[in-house]
């Protein structure tokens, strides 16, 4: 399994974060043939392509496991999206010798008023802010409450930087408004899977699903996720050994759903991937906060404080991993969801 080796305190390090990739890559790839031909009966999969390095060995993981013509890449860009995403995604499917389909999502953003809407809901905040200007979410940090707060970063057309502190109300707004991308993503996703008879693949790292960083209906949905066993800097080692572009390998984290470029550590996790790794494993496996300083070089109140959000995370977002809920059982359906043999991908 790719983490199942507890360390010794004193031997915690980022190697504690190792994996074999070539053995880790045969196991995916068998339990991914085991999904498509058992429980699910389908004959290839869709995934969104995005030119991130999860999306990427996802890609890759699916084609070496099923053959690249049971593949199929999604292109789906907003008017919002990063210049280089598409230059990047479309580098990796030729790459690895997939099909590729760009699905142009500005029109039906338009048509949601999903452009409308978050800009009312940023004026409640900024009154100024109007066309050609740019904006973002980040986190606050050092609140000496210990609680997450928010604020709106804005660029004028002129360039001009504004920080303001994001109330509860606007806060709710522009996320549900942002959401909208994602699922209208999905959508796409599972029209090219139903009319192929494919499953649709999602591409959350083990970050990302443990801690809730995915829009229900959005993201979030998919009928196999190869890759969220995986921890962050594990997924690279997979990218590296699959031969995944170095342009890629090299981008950094982006969430790509904001206007102005945002990292995935300004918006929800409270460190870099690469800390944050080491911060989840070792609260995942009893290592001592002052073990994992020393490892990620941070404080020891700092890794607690960590431990901490770790904690409210997973309860805040559990509702994110539930099934809808029933006010009774329905045995028939119950028992047809049993696990088939062999278990999830993580083991």
């Amino acid at each position: 399994m790719a983490d199942r080796v507890t360390p010794r305190q004193e031997d915690f390090s980022a190697e504690s974060l190792r994996i074999d990739p070539e053995r880790e890559t045969r196991r995916i790839e068998a339990r991914l043939r085991e999904i498509l031909s058992g429980a699910l009966r389908r004959r290839g999969v869709v995934l969104g392509l995005s030119g991130g390095v999860d999306s990427a060995v996802t890609a890759a993981l699916a084609a070496r496991a099923l053959g690249p013509h049971r593949v199929l890449a999604l292109e789906m860009p907003e008017r919002e999206s990063a210049s280089d995403s598409l230059v990047l995604s479309t580098q990796v499917a030729e790459h690895l010798g997939i099909r590729r389909i760009r699905e142009e999502i500005t029109s039906v953003l338009e048509a949601l008023g999903f452009y409308r809407r978050y800009a009312e809901a940023v004026r409640t905040v900024v009154p100024e802010y109007a066309e050609g200007w740019t904006s973002k979410i980040v986190l606050e940090t050092g609140s000496p409450s210990g609680f997450r707060l928010f604020c709106l970063v804005v660029r004028s057309a002129q360039g001009d930087l504004q920080r303001r502190r994001l109330p509860l109300r606007p806060y709710l707004e522009i996320v549900a408004a942002t959401s909208f991308k994602q699922r209208i993503r999905k959508m796409l996703e599972y029209y090219h899977a139903d009319r192929l008879n494919y499953a649709v693949a999602g591409t959350p790292n083990r970050l990302e699903y443990d801690q809730g960083f995915f829009v229900k209906g959005g993201d979030g949905a998919a009928d196999v996720k190869p890759i969220a066993h995986l921890y962050k800097s594990q997924v690279y080692q997979l990218a590296e050994y699959l031969g995944i572009p170095e342009a890629i390998r090299r981008r950094e984290p982006t969430t790509d759903t904001y206007s102005l470029l945002q990292g995935q550590d300004e918006f929800f996790f409270s460190l870099p991937y690469g800390q944050m790794d080491l911060c989840l494993y070792g609260r995942n496996h009893g290592v001592s906060a002052e073990a994992v300083a020393r490892a990620a070089a941070l404080r020891i109140d700092e890794v607690e404080r960590v431990y901490r959000d770790i904690d409210r995370k997973r309860a805040t977002t559990r509702y994110l991993h539930l099934p809808p809920l029933l006010a009774a059982e329905v045995p028939e359906v119950a028992a047809a969801r049993a696990p088939t043999p062999g278990g999830v991908i993580d083991g």
